[in-house]
């Protein structure tokens, strides 16, 4: 018998179902040992020398692993394929005693029948710099957090974090909003026309672009009515046409940041959301007729690269449904970046014949969502070109140039599948009228048009993750822990999709700028990510790239200690329009254990406090009034009437925007996937299943 370590049970049992009866394969839940939680856990004198324990709560398992490694005549290590899986493999050695010289290492790039029985028949021994790089992570955020958040503690608040890549995403956040809030809008000025072609039954648009051969900008209202002016009665004529194919190649298939990034624009998906629905494709979900199975590639990677087996697999699905001339004439290559590991291939289905429709019924929708996407992407990246007939379109009067642009669809390509999506999409440009140079053209409209410069967009979490992805910030397993860090922390609040800082996000990153520059500094910190990523190559040893950082860092905290003293730095409440009903101030939002609430600034005289409530599309059962959304002490959803203490109605049941149909009073959800809808009304009576809805 042979033992098969893995990292989760569902993993486990989709290579369970490979492997057979010689083989027992269990799942170690993740590490099995980690720096303690209660102290840094490093000795900082002793070449920074990790001090690892097993962790609470797995004594059972790690008696289990034993047990279990104790009676097997091979022991195989087959946790992630990355850094991190690469160091549990290593604590899982040394826990269960295994030889560091034994070929005992097994990794497995998709969760397949071909891809386990290539992992087994190539162990290898333990890479010791994988190791190693992910041991320097881990003791440099542990120093950074364990030394740099206790003096927040002192200066800022109570509860605050520091970290590495957590501290510098925040200052982008921050620095975005500054500037947002420094930018001065400029006024300019278009003139907007439509014209009319011979025999044509649609208008179509242009743009002024120049006068008397230049083209010209057009900052004032005055300059936009000069334009208008010299127009009057003019002759449109069309004086130049330059017609072009334009071809349009597919996006390269999903890296871990492309894949985030896309999820969250095309589905919605927070970074965490994509990250969970796609482990669970990779370690594998029981699809109907083919029992447990990996249906994507393992999912963290910035390689581009594809294997020639599904290459050939992707033609033979993309000749079957849409024929050969969808196929390009030489295979589609794409350039990984320079500083990508390439460990793996690009994100992709593990096997591109198996459409998403006929796995749909096995998965769940954030499952099934994210499986069409990255196989939809996947297909798309090897399919042809889109060609299209483009035109451009030159319209003199009176000195004055209008352009017009559009085109057709020749062959619509990897478009009849997929097309990715855009932060900001351009405006809709279609197909002009048949046009000849010396056509008249019919004035419709002309119109001057007042607009302002914009200032930069706030960060979505898709901007946000190209942005750390540029400049080397963090690596693609750590977007979404980070992201999920500065919310939770307090840093950074969500409006809808977009990130924006609150009072404390910004105090904090000031006093980072003002005594910790470098932590907080973009350079710095990629720099630090090519330092540890040499650790990972073999180039430079993890104790010295600690070394390195932390001298100056120790000098700079000990400096910032010195120059602040005993200064605390108070962080601005946030004022609201709300009054004290005690004594007429406007109230402030605090920040207590249990989340947001309204406070009275007058503290300690005056000491009202309120929930902050958020309105429903519901009126109160009892006397009608609106019914507000609220938290218990505890974070539990419930709603009340905004009435209360007056009127004492609540309910855990969630009030929807629909009426009773027998009393036309608000209707009620139960909670539960098929919670019944029904009316609260008192003497009403009135229910249905959802079902019925």
């Amino acid at each position: 018998m042979n033992l098969v370590i893995v990292e989760s049970p569902a993993k486990a049992k989709t290579i369970q179902k490979y492997l057979g009866k010689k083989y027992e394969v269990i799942a170690s839940m993740g590490h099995i040992r980690d720096l303690p939680k209660s102290t840094i856990g490093v000795d900082i004198e002793n070449n920074f020398k990790p001090k690892y324990i097993n962790i609470r709560g797995k004594e059972a398992l790690i008696k289990e692993l034993k047990a279990a490694a104790k009676k097997s005549d091979k022991v195989y290590l087959a946790t992630d394929p990355d850094r991190e899986g690469e160091a549990i493999s290593w604590h899982l050695s040394h826990l269960l005693g295994l030889s560091d010289q034994d070929d005992n290492r097994v990794t497995f790039n998709e969760i397949t029948k071909s891809g386990v029985v290539n992992g087994m028949e190539h162990p290898r021994k333990i890479d010791q710099d994988l190791v190693d790089a992910q041991q320097a992570r881990r003791v440099l955020d542990r120093i950074v957090g364990y030394k740099l958040s206790p003096f927040l503690w002192k200066k800022v608040k109570s509860g605050l974090s520091a970290g590495r890549v957590q501290s510098v995403t925040v200052r982008l956040i921050v620095d975005r909003e500054a500037e947002i809030k420094a930018f001065v809008p400029v006024e300019y000025w278009t003139v907007d026309a439509k014209f009319l072609a011979k025999g044509a039954r649609k208008a179509f648009g242009a743009k002024f672009y120049g006068m008397d051969g230049e083209k010209t900008e057009l900052r004032t209202q005055e300059e936009a009515q000069a334009v208008l002016d010299r127009l009057q009665g003019a002759e449109y004529t069309v004086s130049g046409i330059k017609k072009s194919v334009r071809r349009k190649a597919p996006a390269p298939p999903f890296t871990t940041s492309t894949l985030q990034q896309e999820a969250s624009r095309r589905l919605g998906f927070q970074a965490r959301r994509t990250m969970k629905a796609a482990q669970e494709l990779y370690e594998g979900v029981d699809v109907k007729g083919m029992g447990a199975v990996g249906l994507i590639t393992y999912m963290r990677t910035d390689s581009l690269r594809v294997s020639d087996e599904a290459r050939t697999a992707a033609y033979q699905f993309v000749e079957t449904a849409y024929g050969k001339d969808y196929i390009p004439k030489s295979p589609k290559v794409y350039k990984t970046k320079n500083n990508a590991q390439d460990a793996h291939e690009a994100v992709r289905p593990t096997m591109p014949g198996l459409s998403p429709d006929q796995v749909k019924e096995s998965l769940t929708t954030d499952q099934y969502k994210l499986y069409k996407l990255v196989w939809e992407r996947f297909i798309a990246s090897q399919m042809a070109d889109a060609l299209l007939d483009t035109v451009s379109v030159d319209i003199s009067a009176n000195g004055c140039l209008f352009k017009a642009s559009g085109y057709t669809v020749k062959f619509d390509g990897y478009t009849v599948l997929y097309e990715e999506s855009k932060d900001d999409e351009d405006e809709a440009v279609g197909a002009l009228p048949k046009l000849a140079q010396g056509d008249l053209l019919k004035l419709k409209s002309l119109e001057p048009n007042q607009h302002f410069t914009q200032p930069p967009p706030r960060y979505t979490e898709a901007s946000l993750i190209k942005t750390l992805e540029e400049n080397g910030i963090g690596r693609p397993s750590t977007y979404a822990p980070t992201i999920t860090t500065v919310l939770t922390r307090g840093y950074v609040e969500r409006e809808g999709k977009q990130l924006v800082p609150t009072l404390l996000g910004e105090v904090t990153t000031q006093l980072m700028k003002e005594h910790f520059q470098s932590i907080v500094d973009v350079d710095f910190t990629a720099k630090m990510e090519k330092n540890l990523d040499n650790v990972e190559i073999g180039k430079k040893p993890w104790v010295n790239v600690i070394k390195d950082f932390y001298g100056d860092f120790a000098q700079t905290l000990a400096k910032a200690e010195e120059i602040m003293g005993d200064v605390r730095i108070k962080v601005p409440d946030e004022e609201t329009d709300i009054v004290c009903e005690k004594c007429g101030r406007n109230m402030v939002i605090k920040t207590g254990r249990y989340g947001k609430f309204l406070a009275c600034p007058g503290f300690p005289q005056c000491r009202n406090t309120k929930t902050i409530a958020q309105e429903t599309p519901g009126l109160c059962p009892l006397c009608g009034g609106k019914v507000l959304e609220k938290k218990s002490k505890k974070g539990k959803k419930y709603f009340g009437c905004e009435k209360n203490p007056t009127c004492q109605f609540m309910t855990w049941d969630t009030p929807l925007a629909e009426k009773c149909p027998k009393c036309g009073s608000t209707l009620y959800k139960k909670a539960g996937k098929n919670g019944k809808v029904y009316c609260l009304k008192p003497d009403c009576g009135f229910e249905k299943g959802m079902e019925e809805s």
